[in-house]
């Protein structure tokens, strides 16, 4: 699988996702400009010492990636307003997992223009604006891992 955080603003939150990312074999693509320098004390210490073991890449912009994917690749866009939740489809092993800023999510022409592929986590509280971007790739990876078997399971 392939985990991508597009124009992350919030560093703690990205090196949990890599963290995230080291434990399960997960390639990451920080889709910039990124709201941090990656050099960022918060980075290194919230994705610990996990950072030489993440299979990752910086990509200048939401373009330059989306130019670089192998044609017929599928990328999943979660954000609130989906009409599927993560849990109603099935994940490929190479698919891509798109996650957006955490003030302000995905930019919504992104999200109209593959409304077949947007993907909602369910809330319940009206209140609740949103929910943490770490927490949201975890769900969604977890659930994508779950159907495939959970391949390559150390001790499993």
């Amino acid at each position: 699988m392939n985990i991508v955080l597009v124009e992350p603003e919030i560093p703690p939150n990205t090196g949990n996702v890599a963290r995230l990312c080291s434990a399960t074999g997960t390639r990451l693509h920080l889709v910039g400009p990124l709201g941090f320098r990656l050099g960022d004390r918060e980075l290194k210490r919230s994705g610990m010492d996990y950072w030489d073991q993440v299979d990752w890449q910086l990509w200048e912009d939401w373009g330059v990636f989306e130019a670089a994917l192998p044609e017929g690749t599928r990328c999943w866009f979660v954000e609130q307003g989906g009409a599927k939740r993560y849990d109603q489809v099935e994940f490929g092993s190479e698919e891509y997992l798109v996650f957006g800023r955490e003030s302000v999510g995905l930019p919504r022409a992104l999200l109209e223009r593959n409304a077949e592929t947007w993907l909602r986590i369910p809330m319940f509280n009206s209140q609740a604006r949103s929910l943490n971007l770490a927490n949201c790739v975890s769900l969604v990876l977890y659930e994508s891992l779950r159907q495939q078997g959970f391949t390559g399971e150390l001790w499993g």
